[in-house]
């Protein structure tokens, strides 16, 4: 959902604070904050629950847990990569 707001906020304005380094640098910290949660949730996968991985993928209430922290990655990605685009591209 923050992602999604970010998106249409950066559509409908396109400078935050009038200062593109510093609309870059919120992109990037707020996609890193939406990218941390679904992270942390593969680690505990991978290291302390081992196995779950494959009892996630068999069922279908597993697999839909596994697509959306997959979805919510992907969606702090492109986050990430709109603050940068606001770090790098200067607009005139």
């Amino acid at each position: 959902m923050i992602a999604i707001a970010y998106g249409i906020v950066i559509k409908l304005i396109p400078t935050l604070t009038g200062n593109s380094t510093l609309d870059g640098a919120i992109g990037v910290l707020l996609g890193l904050y939406i990218c941390s949660h679904p992270a942390a949730n593969v680690v505990d996968l991978i290291f302390f629950k081992r196995w779950a991985i494959m009892r996630s993928a068999s069922n279908f209430a597993g697999f839909t847990w596994l697509f959306l922290n997959a979805a919510v990655f992907f969606a702090g990605w492109l986050v990430i990569v709109n603050g940068t685009l606001h770090l790098v591209v200067r607009s005139p």
